[in-house]
């Protein structure tokens, strides 16, 4: 049995398509890495050569997300039966593990027990606009190197167990939380200022395609242009945020297991998700790492 395989979706997203193949199939291999291709699209499936490509049509939907996790909780089954582990999120999302522990991502879970679900805590990269000039070009950590955290991409995203994973995959159907200090969810959306605008005006453009309003359509509220705000506004802000002496994210996590609990009675577990204030500078031996 094969021991991680990765699936996302994607939709002319080149820039983070990239990061997304450099990331997993430099250290999964492309063979285990399953790229569903949102709308047949060309460059999706020239970028994505070697990889298991699905191309399913790009109508737009109101109930877009909810046909998308279907999808992907669909396909989640049918892999876990060929791999140990599956790792489900956006394109725009990528799981690392500390370089301090010494092992890369498959190295890593080829130790780990099955039968769990694995929470990363998620950080956002955000581009200090005013502090770093230089572009993005081989790495992104690197020009870039301060983070937030961030509660809602702290997702279970690593699968090994019989579970469903909710619309976002911001919640699992298993009882335990398992966040290993090493693991880190990297969420790109902030992680450049030029290449967040023009992946909101593709999104803009996919809601007003389906013609609903927020409160209509089963797609997250960020896609929508009334909900986006001013772009320069937005990154100019992360200067605000209290910077963190140390990179210490512990008393985070534990927050998450303390505040661990079931959602309703929908099946789901989840924890506390507050608005944190504060960055963090990634300490050196994270450069390259994406």
């Amino acid at each position: 049995m094969q021991t991680v395989a990765a699936v996302t979706m994607v939709r002319d997203d080149a820039f983070f398509l990239d990061a997304w193949l450099k990331h997993y199939g430099a250290t999964l291999g492309r063979r285990n890495c399953y790229v569903i291709n949102h709308g047949y699209g060309d460059g999706v499936a020239e970028m994505a050569a070697g990889c298991n490509i699905i191309g399913i049509p790009g109508d737009p939907h109101q109930s877009f997300d909810v046909k998308r996790w279907g999808l992907l909780n669909g396909l989640l089954v049918g892999l876990r039966k060929y791999y140990k582990h599956v790792i489900v999120g956006d394109v725009d999302e990528l799981v690392i593990v500390d370089p301090a522990y010494g092992k890369n991502l498959l190295q890593y879970l080829e130790d780990m027990p099955e039968k769990r679900v694995l929470t990363p805590l998620g950080l956002e990269i955000i581009h200090r606009v005013d502090l770093e000039q230089e572009a993005i070009a081989d790495h992104i950590v690197g020009p870039r190197r301060y983070v937030r955290p961030a509660p809602h991409y702290s997702k279970p995203c690593i699968v090994s167990a019989a579970s469903k994973l909710s619309r976002g995959g911001h919640f699992a159907q298993y009882p335990k939380l398992h966040t290993p200090p090493e693991l880190y969810l990297f969420h790109l959306k902030f992680c450049d200022f030029h290449h967040y605008a023009a992946a909101m005006d593709r999104r803009n453009a996919v809601t007003e395609e389906v013609g609903a309003e927020v409160k209509e359509a089963s797609i997250g509220r960020h896609w929508f242009a009334e909900a986006r705000g001013e772009d320069r506004a937005v990154f100019d802000a992360f200067a605000d945020l209290t910077l963190e002496e140390d990179f210490d994210l512990r008393v985070i996590r534990k927050r998450m297991q303390r505040s661990f609990r079931p959602r309703g009675e929908t099946g789901f577990y989840e924890f506390n998700r507050p608005e944190y204030t504060t960055q963090y500078k990634l300490p050196e031996r994270f450069i390259g790492v994406i």
